[in-house]
Formats: C-alpha cells, sequence, structure tokens
C-alpha cells in the first residue's frame, strides 16, 4: 500500500486529464492544497453577502405585486417577477458551470473534492424561488473559505448562516417563553439543533439526548434572517434563562456569543472528531474504511482542535489511503467532471455551453443518474454506498451518457487507443484496452472506457 500518483488523481482529485500531469508525491498533494485557490480567482462565483440583494428585490417586487390596485399595475409588477426569475436561473446556472470548471481546470481537483464533500455534509436546499440560486454562494461564503482551515469556524460559519437557518427553518423557531412566543403562540423548531448534533457534529449513536437536542434548540433561538433586515440575533425570539447541552451551562441568558461557545464545544467534541474522520476516509477511501486509518484521522482531529489540514494530512499519509480496491463509485456529478476532464475539456468549453445544451448535457442526464444538481432529498445529503448509485436506472443513464453525449462535447472525438491511457493510465483493465481497441466507431470506443467498472470507480 504505496504512493501511486495515478491512484493520487483519481482518488483525492477530479480525474485523469490529458493537460495535468498526477501528483508526484504525497507531500506534493498537500503542498498544492496549502496554496492560494487560485480557481476561485479564475473563476469566480459571488459569495452569499454579495448576492442576498437579489432576495430583497424579490420580496419588493412580490409585495408590489399584491399591493398593485389596477390590472395594468399587477401586470407589470408579474412581468418583473418573471424577469427577475430569469436572471436568477441564468445566475445559478453560471455558477453550476463555473463549478464544474473548477473542476476541469485545477491541476489535481482536492480542492474542489473537499468543498463538494463540505456542502454535501452541510447539506442545504432552497425552500422557495427566493433562495433556488443561494446555495452555490452560500457554499462559496462560508465552506470554501474554511476546508483547509479550522472546523470550529466552518460549523459557526454554517450553523449561522442565513441559508442554513432558512433551509432548517431556524427562523420560525421562538423560545416558548420569550417575548414573541408567548405574544404570537410561537413554538419551538427543534430542526437546526437536531441536525448540528446528529449530521454535522457528533453523528448518529452519538451520546447525546432527547433533552439535549431541545436545550440546544432553545439556545439557538434568537438566530435569525430576512432578506431586508439580513442575519441577526432577535433577544424578542429568544428563550430566556440559562441552556444545558451535554452538561455544559450556557447562561444566564442567550447571546450569540454563548450560541458560539456551544457550537464551538460540538466542534471539539471527540464524538465529532471520529465521526468526521470516519466520513472523510468513507469519501475518499473506502465505502468500509480500515479502522487504523480513521482512529488516525480522529486523534490527528482531537490533537490540533479540528484543523482540517492537519487531518487531511493524516488521511493522504496513512498506507491504508493507498490501498487498491475501487470499491468507491463515482457520483454521478463527479462522473460527468471526471468524463469531461479525460477528454480534455476547460473552464471555458463549458462556459460557452447554450442554456438547451446545458440542460441536455448536464443538467437532465444529472437527473436521471440520481443526483439532481443541488437537490437531495434531506439534509443528510447525497448517499455514499456504491449500492445506491448502480441502481438499474441510474446505470442505464450513466452508460447512456458515455455512449452518445462525449461527441457533443469533442469532434473530433480522440482516438480510443489513445484516450484509454489518457483516462486510465496504466490501470487500464487489459479488457477494457481490448474492448476500446476493437469498437467500431471513436464513439462506441470512448462509450465503452466512461462507462466500464474502472472508471465508473475510484
Amino acid at each position: 500500500m504505496t504512493f501511486d500518483p495515478l491512484l493520487g488523481a483519481i482518488r483525492f482529485g477530479t480525474g485523469l486529464s490529458p493537460h495535468h500531469e498526477p501528483p508526484p508525491t504525497q507531500a506534493a498533494i498537500m503542498d498544492r492544497l496549502a496554496g492560494p485557490d487560485t480557481m476561485a480567482t479564475a473563476l469566480p462565483i459571488a459569495p452569499f453577502s454579495v448576492t442576498q440583494p437579489s432576495m430583497v428585490e424579490f420580496v419588493r417586487l412580490r409585495r408590489a405585486s399584491r399591493n398593485e390596485a389596477t390590472e395594468a399595475g399587477r401586470a407589470d409588477a408579474e412581468q418583473q417577477i418573471s424577469e427577475w426569475r430569469i436572471a436568477a436561473r441564468q445566475t445559478r446556472r453560471n455558477n453550476a458551470l463555473a463549478t464544474i470548471g473548477r473542476s476541469l481546470d485545477a491541476p489535481l481537483g482536492l480542492r474542489e473534492r473537499l468543498t463538494a464533500f463540505w456542502a454535501d455534509h452541510f447539506t442545504v436546499k432552497g425552500r422557495n424561488a427566493l433562495a433556488h440560486h443561494m446555495i452555490t454562494p452560500f457554499v462559496e461564503e462560508a465552506i470554501r473559505p474554511h476546508i483547509t482551515g479550522s472546523f470550529r469556524d466552518m460549523l459557526r460559519a454554517v450553523a449561522t448562516h442565513p441559508m442554513m437557518l432558512l433551509y432548517l427553518q431556524q427562523t420560525d423557531s421562538h423560545g416558548p417563553n420569550s417575548p414573541r412566543g408567548l405574544r404570537r403562540e410561537r413554538g419551538l423548531n427543534e430542526n437546526l439543533a437536531r441536525e448540528l448534533m446528529e449530521l454535522h457534529s457528533l453523528g448518529v449513536g452519538s451520546d447525546y439526548t432527547q433533552t439535549d437536542v431541545r436545550e440546544l434548540a432553545e439556545l439557538l433561538t434568537g438566530l435569525t434572517f430576512s432578506p431586508a433586515n439580513g442575519f441577526k440575533f432577535d433577544t424578542r425570539m429568544a428563550e430566556p434563562g440559562s441552556e444545558t447541552v451535554l452538561g455544559v451551562n450556557y447562561g444566564p441568558k442567550a447571546t450569540l456569543q454563548t450560541i458560539h461557545s456551544a457550537l464551538d464545544n460540538l466542534a471539539l467534541h471527540p464524538d465529532t472528531a471520529e465521526h468526521i474522520a470516519r466520513k472523510l476516509a468513507v469519501h475518499f477511501v473506502s465505502d468500509t474504511p480500515d479502522a487504523g486509518l480513521v482512529e488516525a484521522m480522529a486523534q490527528s482531529f482531537q490533537q490540533t482542535e479540528g484543523d482540517l489540514q492537519s487531518v487531511l494530512g493524516t488521511m493522504i499519509d496513512h498506507p491504508a489511503a493507498w490501498a487498491p480496491g475501487g470499491d468507491k463509485v463515482r457520483p454521478p456529478i463527479e462522473f460527468i467532471t471526471a468524463s469531461l476532464r479525460a477528454l480534455g475539456l476547460r473552464a471555458t468549453d463549458i462556459k460557452r455551453l447554450e442554456v438547451r445544451d446545458y440542460q441536455r448535457l448536464i443538467i437532465q442526464p444529472l437527473r436521471v443518474m440520481g443526483q439532481p444538481w443541488e437537490t437531495p432529498v434531506g439534509p443528510d445529503g447525497w448517499p455514499e454506498a456504491a449500492q445506491d448509485w448502480i441502481i438499474p436506472q441510474a446505470m442505464a443513464g450513466r452508460i447512456n451518457w458515455a455512449m452518445r453525449m462525449p461527441r457533443e462535447f469533442v469532434r473530433p472525438l480522440p482516438d480510443p487507443r489513445d484516450f484509454v491511457r489518457t483516462a486510465l493510465g496504466d490501470r487500464a483493465p487489459p479488457s477494457v484496452v481490448f474492448a476500446a481497441t476493437a469498437a467500431e466507431s471513436r464513439a462506441d470506443g470512448i462509450g465503452v472506457i466512461l462507462a466500464s467498472p474502472a472508471f465508473q470507480r475510484r
């Protein structure tokens, strides 16, 4: 179980590319990650704070439409709303293409993989038209800056972010004894507290109780957001008095500082170290990771107080991280981006796609393969287990895409006899090499390679 450059590019990056050499050493992988975020500079995505005014404008337009007294006025307001929706869809499309483009142009792509991992770990969805185009800006603002930094800082940024508050309906949560809770008879919402413990930090099966969840939910009351006023801690919504979570008392009254303290303690809990270590190992290495690898990563997490660069370095340096096996199946978006990367496409090629082609070549196939863009089923995100991705309909979608879509991106297609080495290197199985060589057409040969288990797995 020694370092393998090709495995490094496939397991820890976004795949092999004719434009980029695989990493020569484990140290090179970590050095590149420690360097500047060149892809964010080359392919910028506006963060949430920059795009938030569009939410304010939507609320204003909706209010104007409701308040218009004349039919002509309402028609004009509805036309402006329609134009806003078109612009929001364009923003979402541009962000998706920039995200894919980063995976194509990155020399290795580990930063892109990590961004996707943490975006899934802290899943949010747009519950309505107001927020559908704000998911990538949330990731750009609350997640990407922290992927090589402190998990504590990332948890703070995510847990108090407007998109998380909206998605888990924290903005509806009122302390039962708070001024607004008493006056409006509004109750407590435990969604954010539960997901913070169960998904984001301690993990399922950790030693916390329903009482801990409720106490944390009461502590979190006061966190709110509105498009017009932005994020704030509203004392009128906050449950008065102290709260006790996992044996730690926070008080004597709720403030943003006491919430930060509770989040910090969750971030640094030993169960969180184990949960995050295992989840990273499962995502990058194996559905059933080596126990020694997980233990080493968890120890690194605890010893460094959640320094994610150190945890990743422990994973990259561990022999078990380089064990052959290939039991990880590339999720649909990884399959498509790895295919485009192997075909030699760059971000400039993807950004030129017309709306119809973007839908036909990327968005619709993702839906068929079981991973509609930015639309996971619930707050637990996308599945990791191989069997969840290789169900018949999804596999049919992958094979169909592999056989039909490459020619839509690249003309002329490369010779399959060369492409099999570009896409798989010297890890290409003889059976795939033979099939690529014997294919009746270049399209068939490319399709056989991309549809092969050797390419579908990492």
